[in-house]
């Protein structure tokens, strides 16, 4: 019975012949293990404090890499004592399977893979941290973590937003958050009985009054249009911006400077008019 057993597998039949021949590859085979294993520990733990003090700032990073140097390693262990042991046909079969294993794993995670590959660049590149406000997607808010698979954003209006890390490879996004300031643009209109220059002036003179206004930046006027019931006009300022309540805060106190110093200039600030004309003979009708 052992016999047939043994026929059935080719690669084992040499056990039969004596076991105490084989040992010597056993013992040989389990020291490649080791010696592997003992390897693979070594460098993983070097690699991890290498990259740890050349990526700072990216530790996630850091363990990423040497967790690949260690699984290298120990996969090459294991084959190394396969084929001590004589058993190259299982390493072709692990190797064969590994390969189909990996094209099916293709297809079915194609998605997580590239999510994991998103947030490998994003955590390279560093194009935004934690807490900085940015436009994702259409999603508008602060970032609150940077994972390997999502990163998430708060939301404005309070909610938890999971942006896939692959939407932020593929597609542009916008850091608010990078230069510490950013750039409002206020449009408005004016009547065509309205003196321009003084628009300008007035204008000019409220905005140069805003409490965040970086001095050191230029204010921009221009009408930009003649419509068929205003002068369109559009003035940009920069401001300090390390939050978005400070964007709508500069543009809600233009706003309302604007409005105080029309009304006591005499501007009068264009809006949609529509003439109804009635027909005389259904009056008197």
């Amino acid at each position: 019975m052992i016999d047939n057993i043994f026929s059935n597998f080719p690669s084992l039949k040499t056990w039969d012949n004596s076991f105490f021949d084989y040992l010597p590859r056993v013992f040989l085979a389990l020291l490649v293990l080791v010696i592997f294993y003992l390897i693979a520990r070594f460098i993983r733990n070097y690699s991890r404090a290498t990259y740890t003090k050349i990526l700072q700032k990216q530790t996630e990073l850091a363990k990423f890499i040497s967790s690949i140097f260690y699984l290298i390693l120990i996969f090459a262990g294991v084959f190394f004592a396969l084929d001590i042991l004589g058993l190259e046909g299982v390493v072709t079969k692990m190797l064969a399977g590994a390969g189909i294993i990996g094209i099916v794993a293709g297809f079915a995670f194609k998605d997580i893979a590239a999510n994991i590959f998103g947030g490998l660049v994003v955590n390279i590149q560093k194009p935004f941290n934690d807490g900085d406000w940015i436009d994702i997607d259409g999603k508008f808010g602060t970032i609150n973590k940077i994972g390997w698979i999502t990163t998430t954003i708060k939301t404005t209006t309070g909610q938890e937003v999971f942006v896939p890390n692959k939407i932020i490879y593929n597609n542009t996004f916008t850091n608010y958050s990078i230069y510490n300031k950013r750039r409002v643009v206020l449009q408005s209109a004016v009547t065509h009985d309205d003196d321009l220059e003084l628009v300008k002036q007035v204008t000019l003179d409220e905005i140069s009054k805003i409490e965040s206004l970086l001095k050191t930046e230029i204010i921009d006027f221009y009408f930009t249009s003649i419509g068929s019931y205003a002068y369109n006009f559009e003035v940009r300022f920069w401001i300090k911006y390390t939050k978005n309540p400070d964007y709508l805060s500069a543009m809600s106190e233009a706003i309302m400077r604007l409005k105080k110093r029309f009304e006591n200039e005499g501007i009068k600030i264009a809006y949609p008019v529509q003439t109804l004309d009635f027909d005389k003979n259904i009056i008197k009708n």
